[in-house]
């Protein structure tokens, strides 16, 4: 006996077509189209969370590097400096103090100097 399959055939359909929903022209209504437009931008949208992580760890080293600059420290020093003093901050923690907090850098900037014996 045969079954016919026509809900989940829809349901599946409807599924890709909700969302292709604001993308232009056929890629949001021809189901064909609509299905590689899905399948792209959902790869698209998993690179670009990893990429994300890269760029802010980037742009959290430049900061750094920065504020390390104005305390007469390269980068490179100022973590091995850190490092080697003991300091568990992480660049994340590091670059929102050297933005918001340059007091609390500068002493950290202090401990590095310390500690590589600069």
């Amino acid at each position: 006996m045969r079954v016919p399959g026509g809900v989940k055939h829809a349901k599946r359909r409807r599924k890709v077509l909700r969302l292709a929903k604001g993308f232009k022209g056929k890629r949001k209504s021809c189901y064909r189209i609509a299905k590689q437009a899905v399948v792209k931008a959902l790869v698209h949208q998993y690179t670009s969370r990893r990429l994300r992580k890269r760029d802010m760890r980037r742009l959290w080293i430049i900061r750094i590097g920065a504020a390390a600059r104005g305390q007469g420290l390269s980068y490179s020093k100022f973590m091995g400096g850190l490092r080697k003093a003991g300091v568990g901050l992480n660049r994340k923690v590091l670059a929102d103090l050297a933005v918001h907090d340059p007091e609390a850098f500068s002493q950290l900037a202090k401990v590095a100097r310390e500690a590589i014996g600069a």
